[in-house]
């Protein structure tokens, strides 16, 4: 009788190394059955955006040669989750399906799954891979979610030091093959216009561009990371964020890289803390969605549902083509649209512009940055706009208004990263860069609000919603 195959589904870990629900596969010794499921359908999943789509083509065919190595065929599907893994387990006759929990999604899904999966006599193996600490294990005292990030931080490094990352499988068996789509029939890339030139010369996608990325940042970038990471004008930053987000690095492995080089002496330990709080910040986001899944279309705070947004798709337009009249904010959304990225401080900077300048729902630019960024996280995203709003768990003070002109002057205080994002203003130097005059720039546009006007517009109807708590 033939031997039944075990099913491992790739989801948000398109990795073989620290891939949990692999080991676990490659330790039970069955044959390996390996599917992606592009789950277009299923209303509970929000579709993959532009920018993220072409990203998943390109990792899927790295992991797809990854696994070739050991004679396994990546098969590609397309359909509602269950039904797929259903048909699947009775085509294959699987004995075993293995997979690694995720959390930006509604848990309901994953445990419908497992319950018609286990009707039919499979059984079923999850594990913890995309996050350092499990939904359920970081509590306050009285044993409720943490919603401010400091103690919940705080609450989390207190715990035992995360689990060291997995070796990649070295031995693993190939099933018999069946059907597979391919990555042509799925066109999650370009085609007509193709606009991803940018992408491609920036980026590599898969596991082995996700840990040089990493290697090179810990080794050439992060002494230092915690005095300047805010600065776009250099390259200080890790840039690791799309490979965290599609699971070709885990935290676990960055995690301890970091510590490594903190541990040899090649990083201080103020810059190896400051970076982990940023995994920190991913931690919390994606702990603040798995106890409100509807973070990314409902204010957290339900007294911002009144808030009367004006709702200009003219300005909101100007926003997203980078012609605002502020430089800052126009390198930072010209930056995403070439390249699928922005860096952190001016992704808070192009936020508050929107929400707070112009008064327009923080749900429009969580969704444009939604389409259009490589690392467009279901978790981060959505948290980092309700914080810049005022409306999240976490959130930033309702006065604080990002002037975009100092800003620009004091985190691009040559005007290199402006330089390189507007040639309109090319030719001007130093800080005039940030406040150019129609003399210096003709071919820039002139502001679309005035600032002093904008601030105390949104001043105003900030505490107005304040008020009516």
């Amino acid at each position: 009788m033939p031997e039944r195959p075990a099913l491992i589904w790739f989801r948000d870990d398109l990795r073989l190394a620290d891939n949990p629900a692999l080991s676990a596969a490659a330790t039970f010794g069955a044959p390996v059955v390996a599917l992606y499921i592009l789950d277009d359908e299923s209303v509970e999943l929000r579709p993959l955006g532009g920018a993220s789509r072409w990203w998943v083509a390109q990792s899927l065919r790295s992991l797809s040669a990854q696994l070739a190595q050991f004679g396994i065929p990546l098969v590609l599907r397309r359909g509602r989750s269950a039904a797929v893994l259903a048909d699947l387990v009775r085509e294959t006759d699987a004995a075993h399906v293995y997979f690694n929990r995720r959390y930006g999604y509604p848990s309901e899904l994953d445990r419908r799954i497992e319950s018609v999966l286990r009707k039919d006599g499979v059984g079923i193996e999850t594990f913890a891979a995309s996050l350092l600490f499990e939904p359920s294990a970081i509590r306050s005292k009285t044993g409720t979610p943490l919603r401010v990030f400091t103690p919940f931080w705080k609450a989390a490094t207190a715990r035992d030091e995360p689990r060291q990352p997995l070796k990649a499988p070295m031995k693993l068996r190939g099933a018999k093959p069946v059907r597979s789509d391919t990555l042509e029939d799925w066109r999650l890339e370009p085609t007509k216009p193709c606009w991803s030139g940018g992408l491609r010369e920036t980026w590599t996608p898969g596991e082995a561009g996700a840990k040089k990325r990493l290697s090179d940042f810990i080794g050439h970038s992060l002494s230092g990371y915690d005095r300047a990471r805010d600065r776009p004008d250099r390259n200080l930053t890790s840039r690791i964020s799309p490979h965290l987000r599609f699971g070709e690095l885990s935290p676990f492995q960055v995690w301890h890289a970091v510590r490594a080089a903190q541990d040899s002496g090649d990083v201080n330990a103020s810059d190896a803390e400051r970076f982990l709080t940023e995994i920190g910040w991913r931690e919390f986001s994606y702990h603040l969605l798995h106890q409100f899944p509807e973070l990314a279309g409902k204010n957290f705070q339900s007294r911002f549902d009144a808030f009367s947004w004006a709702g200009d798709e003219t300005l909101l337009v100007r926003w997203q083509r980078g012609r605002t009249g502020y430089p800052m904010v126009d390198a930072g959304m010209r930056e995403l649209w070439h390249t699928g990225f922005m860096h952190n401080r001016v992704r808070m900077i192009v936020a508050s512009f929107l929400v707070k300048h112009l008064l327009i729902d923080w749900r429009a630019g969580e969704r444009w940055f939604w389409d259009t960024l490589i690392d467009a996280d279901p978790a981060n995203n959505t948290a980092s706009w309700q914080w810049v709003a005022g409306s999240g768990a976490d959130a930033a003070p309702y006065f604080r208004i990002f002037n975009p002109t100092l800003q620009g002057e004091k985190f691009d205080p040559d005007g290199n990263y402006v330089r390189r994002w507007v040639p309109e203003l090319a030719h001007l130097r130093g800080e005039v860069i940030h406040r150019p005059t129609r003399p210096e720039a003709p071919n820039y546009p002139e502001p679309i609000v005035d600032h002093v006007r904008a601030r105390a517009r949104a001043l105003s109807a900030f505490e107005r919603t304040r008020s009516a708590t």
